[in-house]
């Protein structure tokens, strides 16, 4: 099982799973009850119940490198370039956009 924190603009939004069954993710209680959060994506919006894909959430996916950048990540971090959650966690701590993933951090 692997495991990345969300976060918007900084603030640390919810947990993104991947195990045998998919991809799963869960927005933190404490970041919907701010009255400054946003939602991942308008096909994600502020929720308690949990979102399940048998896929990467295109959100996520969108932000993993393509082209010659996979190429370089891939490589450069012994990644397969399927494995999207590797990518994602290895890749996307610091991207373009309001959105960051970082290696859970097991509190």
């Amino acid at each position: 099982m692997k495991q990345a924190d969300i976060y918007i603009n900084g603030i640390y939004c919810g947990l993104l799973t991947e195990n045998e069954e998919g991809y799963h993710f869960v927005y933190d209680p404490e970041y919907l009850k701010r009255t400054d959060a946003v939602a991942l994506s308008p096909t994600m919006p502020l929720t308690y119940v949990p979102y399940e894909k048998e896929m990467m959430f295109p959100v996520f996916d969108g932000l993993i490198p393509e082209g010659w950048l996979l190429d370089i990540a891939s490589s450069s971090w012994k990644i397969d370039p399927r494995d999207r959650m590797s990518l994602l966690i290895a890749c996307c701590k610091d991207c373009i956009g309001n959105i960051s993933v970082m290696p859970h951090s097991h509190e």
